[in-house]
């Protein structure tokens, strides 16, 4: 995640009166129809969400309903861990395949515990995983897939498809989608809002990858809409997956798409469990404005940089909460 606060709300929380904007939902299942006309129309209305909001939501994705509760409850009984158990993950080096923190010092975690791993290639990472709670690595009936490990394996199926469709609509070539393309997951739990708590969990920031998709169990992630600047609350819509987009997005379009700048509130109902699937380029892999979007009228806007690039950024300015990766990348 990268940190960002120019241009953006100031941090006061809508009123109790806000009800959820409409935003696009899409039927991801019409990707795969045989209609090409119908498949056109669903990559055009992906294009424009993208271009127009930087997210959007997905149904018919293709994760059935059981693994994605199972997910969320395995996620939520790792966080019923004794601290103990929990603190054999934490860490302050942020390279770590595995990191569990209650705080961050990254500036923008104000009421959070969070569990980091990587998850692509999974038998790269899985050893590293948490053994407990025993759900969280418990086979899935006859797949013998863990829990966590399954949702890993299908999300970045729905990411593919996704970068696929994105990269039809902008018109830029196939070899942007290479074995390279890698996952990230943050599963955080957000406590219940109380007088005493700040009603913040997580400050305003970006995403630096490519795309974000995220599972959550309950309300709680609002975005900035671009019109009104101003904060809007995401749906929580039943078997539906949020999507946005993240620095490198941007980047790759050379500024067509632009990075979504979203924060999480407290539920003044119940603790939130929010499982945040970042994916973008390998380690090393650099991330550059695609040639088909860059010539005479529309000079490249950004350099190169990679996943590592913004970890040493990170750790550089760990100090600084006004550092902002995606702007140290601008022209």
């Amino acid at each position: 995640m990268s940190d960002t606060s120019k241009g953006i709300p100031q941090e006061q929380l809508p009123s109790q009166e806000l009800h959820p904007p409409p935003m696009p939902v899409i039927n991801l299942g019409h990707l795969s129809l045989e209609d090409p006309t119908v498949r056109s129309r669903v990559v055009s209305d992906i294009a424009k969400a993208c271009r127009d909001l930087g997210y959007f939501q997905v149904i018919s994705h293709g994760i059935s309903q059981s693994v994605m509760d199972g997910a969320i409850e395995a996620a939520s009984e790792f966080f019923k861990l004794p601290n103990e158990i929990k603190k054999e993950y934490a860490s302050d080096d942020i390279r770590q395949p595995v990191r569990y923190d209650t705080s961050s010092k990254d500036g923008i975690s104000m009421s959070r515990a969070f569990l980091k791993h990587y998850a692509h290639p999974l038998c790269d990472w899985l050893q590293y995983w948490p053994h407990q709670p025993p759900i969280y690595r418990q086979a899935v009936s006859s797949l013998k897939m863990e829990y966590m490990a399954k949702y890993a394996v299908e999300v970045r199926v729905v990411a593919l498809k996704l970068m696929e469709a994105i990269i039809e609509g902008l018109g830029i070539g196939k070899e942007y989608m290479h074995e390279k393309f890698k996952a990230y997951s943050y599963l955080n739990c957000y406590p219940k809002v109380s007088q005493s708590d700040t009603a913040i969990g997580l400050a305003a920031h970006s995403d630096y990858g490519l795309l974000t998709i995220l599972l959550t169990s309950c309300q709680g992630l609002e975005v900035v809409d671009r019109s009104s600047n101003s904060w809007k609350v995401v749906q929580q819509l039943p078997h539906a997956l949020h999507v946005h987009v993240g620095d490198h997005m941007e980047v790759l379009s050379n500024g067509r798409i632009k990075t979504v700048v979203h924060r999480a509130v407290l539920n003044p109902q119940e603790a939130r469990i929010s499982l945040a699937s970042i994916h973008g380029f390998a380690l090393h892999e650099k991330v550059s404005s695609a040639k088909e979007l860059v010539d005479e009228e529309n000079p490249q806007k950004y350099k190169e940089s990679s996943f590592n690039d913004f970890l040493e950024h990170l750790t550089a300015n760990m100090d600084n909460r006004e550092r902002n990766f995606l702007e140290s990348l601008r022209m």
